[in-house]
């Protein structure tokens, strides 16, 4: 009679400590948070996003994932490996179109909307040494495009397009990260990077304060030829050291996007911890500034996620 009464104690607290860590796993959710380069603007976001949720969201464990951004970024939500990605808007496009030369295996038919964020600019910077002043003199000249079919390499396809360029008509084309492409321009085996990244990317910068650069224009009428997503901008005079003038160029904006997998009260949370933290993402990076909840929705490439949806409507952003 003891024997079956212990027996049936013992039972019963290893049902209870089970449920209980059934519990406790079930409440623990897990938010991968994709970004791209460590040198770029994603990365130093991501880490402030995955700040905030790991602290605003309960029961959330994050991790920030270095990537080759946008297009891998997608890819890996499609797959179930990540919960939020920061990507570009026409990297966002293809990927729902399902364009197999931008790097899809098909349509990502999963991907869902957080926000619209800030505008990428395509910065094209050459080392003064080389005498690339234009597009039409990177004929024949080195220069890093980004990493194979990233949103940064999507982007300079695009611009090449317009300016009437190919690939063929430069000296010698490399698909490398930022930080690398800066290195190589400083020990003088390359020319030029083209970057898509907010302005004062840290790549840059860095660039800028070792020697002597030009940035190159990307003129208005071919930003034109390219048309939607694509916008006509300005890269301030003193964004770089020794940018003495304005210099006309395009962006394409950048949104965080989520997958469908993900639950709607994590996606809500996301949503409204994004927006109620700015400052924290601005002191990251000063891209950040340009978050605005009022432009969350313009030009949104997908559907929006249920979740950010609820968050929206609660601020009257949406009826």
């Amino acid at each position: 009679m003891m024997l079956n009464f212990r027996t049936k104690f013992i039972a019963a607290g290893a049902l209870a400590l089970s449920m209980g860590l059934g519990a406790s796993a079930k409440a623990q959710e897990f938010i991968n948070v994709l970004t791209g380069g460590t040198s770029g603007v994603y990365y130093p976001l991501g880490v402030a996003l995955s700040e905030i949720y790991g602290k605003g969201i309960e029961g959330a464990r994050t991790q920030v994932q270095a990537t080759k951004a946008s297009v891998e970024n997608l890819n890996l939500l499609q797959q179930g490996k990540g919960e939020i990605a920061f990507a570009l808007g026409d990297s966002v496009k293809l990927a729902a179109e399902g364009n197999t030369e931008a790097g899809y295996p098909g349509k990502l038919d999963k991907l869902r909307g957080i926000a619209a964020i800030y505008p990428n600019y395509i910065q094209i910077v050459a080392s003064k040494e080389s005498g690339i002043k234009t597009l039409a003199d990177l004929k024949g000249k080195s220069l890093s495009v980004g990493a194979p079919a990233s949103g940064t390499e999507l982007n300079a396809r695009a611009i090449f397009a317009a300016a009437g360029l190919k690939y063929e008509d430069l000296g010698r084309v490399e698909y490398l990260p930022f930080a690398e492409s800066v290195e190589l321009i400083k020990n003088r085996q390359l020319d030029a990077t083209l970057q898509s990244a907010g302005l004062g990317v840290a790549s840059i910068r860095d660039l800028a304060t070792s020697v002597p650069i030009n940035v190159v224009a990307v003129p208005a009428q071919d930003v034109a030829k390219i048309g939607s997503p694509y916008l006509s901008v300005t890269i301030p005079k003193g964004t770089y050291e020794g940018q003495t003038e304005d210099v006309a160029t395009a962006a394409v904006g950048n949104f965080l996007i989520t997958s469908a997998a993900v639950s709607d009260e994590t996606a809500y949370q996301m949503t409204k911890l994004l927006f109620e933290n700015l400052d924290q993402l601005t002191a990251a990076h000063a891209a950040a500034k340009a978050i605005d909840p009022a432009k969350a929705l313009d030009g949104m490439p997908v559907p929006l996620h249920p979740g950010a949806e609820r968050y929206y409507k609660e601020k009257g952003l949406l009826k």
